[in-house]
């Protein structure tokens, strides 16, 4: 029973989620513009380093386009992801709210913001190092890694929004309110990642690896069409998942914070979401 119920709480959030997205058009346009500019990062730098490993043998150049893009990809994520959790806050609250709000209150926190997607950046690259160095192990560490750290940063993005604390202090202050209000919130996002992920990602991921199977042999042409289709939907699925987990965070950063529940995350679902722990007191 306790299983479902978690199940059931963690669904209910996904849901609540996407309907606040769907809602509000001002909302939507953050999604639009992060998979806008992700897919210009992808062709100009991603997209040229798969060639480069597939085509030739200069993979020193193509591990610099693989880092210049997932830099630039982790900070126009954290950059709307900042805007999204602004214009979000407004909308729970019943306030009229514009793209424009969100984007000016990214724009002043973009110190921190690029300081964490730093710290974003390299905690996947470490990741992936793990999983590409020791094989089967290496991925077992590696998912467990990438989980832990989904965990503690979970409300980070919010902390940077809300409270414009730099990336160790706003790492710190995610992983206090995790580990003082320990609760369901890594379900809702889960079940919000999961959907996503089967939905979307994963043929992305399929149509990729066969992309560049066929781009290593005769089929040159119809292999980078399916790595440019797979590519697109990866990203596509990355940013939707990203942003209705964002949405999520928000109502979750205020309740765990403040006590405070916003728009339709009401108190009895949030009850079941987040509470403290034995022997800890509210922050």
């Amino acid at each position: 029973m306790a299983r479902q119920s978690r199940f059931r709480t963690g669904l209910e959030l996904a849901k609540i989620s996407w309907r606040t997205l769907r809602d509000h058009k001002a909302l939507m346009a953050f999604p639009v513009v992060g998979i806008v500019l992700a897919l210009i990062i992808g062709l100009l730098f991603t997209l040229p380093g798969i060639l480069l490993i597939a085509l030739t043998d200069v993979l020193w150049a193509a591990i610099i386009l693989f880092a210049i893009s997932g830099y630039l990809i982790a900070f126009t994520g954290v950059f709307v992801g900042v805007g999204l959790c602004a214009t979000v806050d407004k909308v729970l609250r019943g306030e009229d709210a514009r793209f424009a709000d969100g984007i000016h209150v990214a724009r002043e926190r973009i110190p921190e913001i690029a300081k964490w997607a730093l710290m974003v950046a390299t905690v996947a690259l470490v990741i992936r190092v793990i999983q590409s160095r020791f094989d089967g192990i290496g991925n077992v560490v590696g998912a467990l890694a990438g989980l832990a750290w989904s965990l503690v940063s979970f409300l980070a993005i919010p902390v940077i929004t809300f409270e414009g604390l730099g990336p160790i202090k706003a790492l710190k202050r995610s992983s206090s309110l995790f580990k003082q209000r320990w609760g369901q919130q890594v379900v809702g996002q889960a079940i919000t990642g999961g959907v996503v992920g089967v939905l979307i990602v994963l043929p992305g991921i399929a149509l990729v690896v066969i992309g560049a199977m066929m781009v290593g042999g005769s089929t040159v042409a119809a292999g980078t069409a399916l790595l440019v289709i797979g590519a697109v939907l990866v990203i596509i699925g990355s940013v939707l998942g990203g942003t209705l987990s964002q949405i999520l965070s928000v109502a979750l950063y205020r309740y765990a914070a403040e006590g405070e529940t916003v728009g339709p995350f009401t108190a009895e679902v949030l009850q079941g979401v987040v509470r403290p722990r034995r022997g800890s007191r509210a922050a």
